[in-house]
């Protein structure tokens, strides 16, 4: 018998529940003829947990959160809980901690639907496929001493032998299943942690000799992004520049309205997210792009359930709404979240009667 799935579902702010009513009705229609089960377990978080439950991360939800078998996030946050004791931010940076997730996984794939929408011009975008492995939980982020004063501040970038050769496993295991091959970004002509972040990333890769290693700095990172985007395949990045370059290489697609994440750990579920914010400009006037959040149900399916025939069904309805120009104003488009969501159903019921694959 097939067990049932829990999926833990932090609705999110401003359009994040919009986003996510679009991503969960793709889900029942994908899903619908499939011998895959699962349960949706609402649960408090972000802005909404302050709202409903006095915190942005409350107790309940880190613990219905361990016991599920995939957490499932929308966009949070937004000037309603500025003056908040706890944003809601705080509580993404929590749960990411709770759950042991030290790993943020962020693909930029750019398939013919999507060349011409790209800023770039075609003969750089074409074949455009890979993944930002990106450390979640240390490094400049969480490093102290940290200090804010009137005339004087500080920050501290850190890194243990534990924290870089954990993400540097995660991103070659990545690689051998890809296309066998591995960026590593660093700044390590002046930064220590960065001589030490290219030190045991090399010592790694002699683990993987069927994975070829190159190096970039941060900067000319920036540029290969823009000029040769299709020579990449896994790139391993701190945190802080990690946090700069996936957003950066989202806009590689056209928008990044369109983008997936998710984040590992060692062990336990992993968490899926948009990776665009709240959007408080157009909370509420139906025009939200629900593709990030529609691409991140298909992640989920594929990553945590083994899912693939399903979460194919709904990236080629995605690119038929692409390709088609169906698409919200953030793509050029006319449409609203709701008929968008309902083209990407309607190519499913279709995809599914004509038995493609």
């Amino acid at each position: 018998m097939t067990s049932v799935k829990k999926i833990v579902v932090l609705k999110g702010d401003y359009i994040g529940p919009e986003i996510m009513t679009a991503g969960l009705s793709v889900l029942d229609a994908a899903t619908r003829n499939e011998a895959f089960s699962y349960e949706l377990i609402d649960a408090p978080f972000g802005g909404d947990g302050i709202d409903r439950a006095g915190d942005p991360l409350p107790q309940s939800t880190i613990d219905v959160s361990k016991q599920a078998d995939a957490v499932l996030l929308s966009a949070i946050g937004g000037p309603k809980w500025d003056n908040a004791p706890r944003r809601p931010e705080q509580g993404l940076l929590e749960i990411r901690s709770k759950l042991n997730l030290f790993a943020n996984i962020r693909p930029t794939k750019v398939t013919q639907a999507q060349i011409d929408r790209s800023p770039l011009k075609p003969e750089y975008v074409e074949n455009t496929d890979f993944v930002i492995v990106r450390e979640l939980t240390s490094g400049a982020y969480f490093g102290k001493p940290r200090k804010l004063e009137a005339h004087q501040a500080i920050d501290t970038m850190y890194y243990s032998e534990e924290e870089v050769t954990r993400i540097m496993h995660q991103g070659f295991k990545m690689a051998q299943r890809r296309r066998k091959h591995v960026t590593i970004v660093d700044k390590s002509n002046v930064l220590a942690t960065s001589k030490f972040w290219r030190r045991i990333a090399h010592e790694i890769g002699e683990s993987y000799p069927d994975v070829t290693i190159d190096d970039y700095y941060v900067d000319a990172m920036t540029m290969a992004i823009m000029t040769k985007p299709a020579t990449f395949d896994v790139v391993i990045i701190p945190n802080l520049f990690g946090d700069i370059l996936s957003d950066e290489a989202a806009q590689i697609t056209g928008s990044i309205g369109q983008i997936p994440s998710m984040s590992v750990g060692e062990s336990g579920p992993n968490l899926y997210e948009p990776i665009h914010g709240s959007a408080p400009d157009i909370a509420g006037q139906g025009i939200a792009n629900p593709i990030s959040m529609v691409n991140t149900v298909a992640m989920m399916l594929s990553e945590s359930f083994d899912e693939k025939k399903i979460a194919n069904k709904i990236t080629a309805a995605v690119d038929y709404v692409i390709e088609n120009h169906y698409v919200t104003p953030d793509m050029g488009g006319t449409m609203t979240t709701d008929e968008v969501t309902q083209k990407m159903i309607d190519y499913i019921k279709k995809y599914e009667s004509a038995d493609i694959k």
